[in-house]
């Protein structure tokens, strides 16, 4: 249930603002089964400020597109992106570190001892019908 804390906690490792083995936000989420990425939105923990993008409905009307070129932009800009997919009759949260040669998106998690590594992003998203990402902000010269 700490999912949406532990991707928080690897982009706050990513930028070594916490020491690797810090698991802090994940201590107080405890397994918080009501949270969401609005627990996190426009806040600013050890300098970065995360924000909540693309809560919209799943359905036909979801602007794929949009969300794609969004997160585009952020690799392109040298962030990662976190991502809501599905997994075992829920969701779980994925960091976004890289995108193929071929376009796709390359999503990384960790389930206990194990790492999670999806190379087809866009395909899970699209039989989804969207989904919520959450992007960052760093303070100047990090």
């Amino acid at each position: 249930m700490s999912c949406i804390p532990s991707a928080i906690e690897m982009i706050l490792k990513y930028y070594k603002v916490v020491d690797f083995d810090f698991y802090g936000l994940q201590i107080k989420w405890q397994n918080k089964a009501d949270g969401s990425f609005r627990d996190f939105d426009n806040k600013e923990l050890y300098g970065i400020t995360f924000t909540q993008k693309f809560v919209l409905p799943r359905d036909s009307s979801f602007p794929v597109d949009s969300l794609f070129q969004t997160i585009e932009n952020e690799l392109k800009s040298g962030k990662k992106v976190i991502i809501s997919l599905p997994a075992d009759g829920g969701w779980h949260m994925f960091v976004i570190c890289k995108q193929t040669p071929d376009g796709d998106f390359v999503s990384y998690s960790k389930l206990g001892s194990h790492t999670l590594i999806l190379r087809n992003t866009k395909e899970i998203v699209k039989k989804s019908n969207g989904t919520e990402i959450m992007t960052y902000r760093t303070p100047p010269g990090m």
